[in-house]
């Protein structure tokens, strides 16, 4: 780098010069990422056109800016659905579920149901899988 030399980060800016949320921006690297890698799969997939169809969802979501996150999360269940099965696919398919899960929980979802009056389980309480 020359003497004097200054470093300037250009950030991607949204509309009207307002910054784009980083979530948005992480939320499309990987749905481009597995969009990328479902193409590039070569085992016929009985329900590649349904993730394919969601993982667009996904991708015009992200480019408008600001989605619901309800519609986030049915999306990212009927991909899950279409191609969880697929182990090649599995890393793709779990940075789209991180970035989905960055934007949180539902925001009117219930809190999860639990009889009243009753404790949170112990870990001693709690099955542990066989061994085996």
């Amino acid at each position: 780098m020359a003497e004097g030399a200054v470093v300037v980060e250009e950030g991607r800016t949204g509309r009207f010069g307002e910054e784009t949320d980083p979530r948005i921006d992480e939320l499309g690297a990987a749905v481009s990422r597995l969009r990328r890698e479902l193409a590039g799969h070569p085992a016929p997939l009985p329900d590649r056109d349904a993730a394919e169809d969601e993982l667009a969802a996904l991708d015009a979501m992200a480019r408008a800016g600001a989605p619901d996150v309800s519609r986030l999360r049915r999306s990212l269940l009927l991909v899950a659905g279409a191609v969880g099965s697929v182990s090649a696919l599995a890393p793709a398919l779990g940075a789209v579920r991180a970035a989905v899960d960055r934007f949180g929980g539902l925001p009117d979802a219930p809190p999860a149901a639990r009889p009243e009056g009753a404790a949170e389980p112990d870990a001693a309480d709690v099955p542990r899988p066989r061994e085996g």
